[in-house]
């Protein structure tokens, strides 16, 4: 649908429910949390929940940031159930709600999703599901906590601007948003530059790894699990690590892998547009944006490599 009034899809509603995707990024955290705290303002006597994995720490300053629920124990049957930045099948354990709901409420920006929900609002244009949350609520009830989950929202999807999905009007957008005061250079610094000691070490060790191939248009790095107990990190710890790799001179398309289970690895794609990276994860069951997609393989590394580029040297030699 071209347009939608949340207030009106949420009217009579005794309780709403908002998740978003596993593994939430800052655009997920922030959009979630925006909509949570700009609901309760409109609904303040609405029962409302968000349920997300535990989001970084990095996001904990951030209204609602406390409240969010993971361990998705809840056993109530929500009125109306937003899917926020994803489509129903990335839920993980939010799935339940949404699938058992009155009325489901699909919000995001992905081109890889068809629209899950009862009403869908899919707008593969813009820079973020941020972005989207911004247009859909009243401006009248901004705030200064509402303006800063939203702004790390649209900064993370759009890596401070600098992304092609960064339009003019993102940009007027977040200039509205900074007008509310709040330390927008330090919420850059320590949402998105910042990384911890370890996190950098395990960075270095993927570049130090890593391999061009394609006769030097491609490059690829794979983390295991060993290496990941070794440095004690987490899924959370390995972002940037393939903007990191798509950043290296002559790279069209970086893949940055790293092991969730025996023979299966959680890939993330990056690319400068030569390739849709959304095309080739679509085929292994997993979406995302032109330039920035993932999804779930089996198999072993070469496995996943050899397959991977099968799809990736297609576009690149124009097939």
């Amino acid at each position: 649908m071209s347009d939608m009034n949340i207030l009106r899809e949420c009217e009579g509603a005794k309780s709403i429910g908002i998740g978003g995707h596993v593994r939430p990024d800052g655009d997920c955290v922030g959009a979630c949390l925006a909509l949570y705290q700009y609901l309760l303002k409109c609904f303040p006597d609405t029962y409302m929940k968000v349920f997300l994995e535990k989001p970084a720490d990095i996001f904990q300053e951030m209204k609602g940031y406390d409240e969010i629920d993971s361990t998705f124990a809840e056993d109530t049957v929500f009125d109306v159930f937003f899917c926020l930045d994803c489509a129903n099948d990335r839920l993980g354990g939010a799935e339940k709600y949404f699938a058992g709901a009155g009325k489901r409420i699909n919000v995001d920006h992905h081109v890889s999703n068809p629209g899950c929900g009862d009403v869908n609002y899919v707008k593969p244009m813009a820079s973020s599901t941020s972005e989207l949350i911004y247009d859909l609520i009243d401006k009248e009830k901004l705030d200064r906590d509402l303006a800063e989950a939203l702004y790390i929202g649209i900064i993370h999807d759009t890596g401070v601007f600098q992304y092609s999905n960064t339009s003019p009007e993102t940009m007027e957008k977040a200039a509205q948003l900074i007008r509310f005061g709040f330390p927008f250079p330090k919420l850059i610094e320590e949402t998105f530059y910042q990384k911890t000691y370890v996190q950098s070490q395990i960075m270095g060790r993927a570049l130090i790894q890593s391999i061009r191939f394609m006769d030097g248009r491609c490059i690829v790095s794979c983390i295991d699990r060993k290496t990941m107990e070794f440095y004690g990190v987490g899924p959370s710890d390995l972002d940037g690590i393939v903007n990191q790799l798509r950043n290296i001179a002559g790279i069209h398309c970086a893949i940055f892998m790293y092991q969730t289970d025996v023979l299966e690895y959680k890939i993330s794609l990056r690319s400068d547009e030569t390739v849709d990276v959304a095309k080739v994860a679509k085929f292994f069951g997993g979406g995302g944006h032109i330039r920035a997609a993932g999804c779930t393989m089996r198999g072993t590394f070469h496995d996943c490599v050899n397959n991977l580029s099968l799809h990736i040297e297609k576009q690149l030699d124009g097939e």
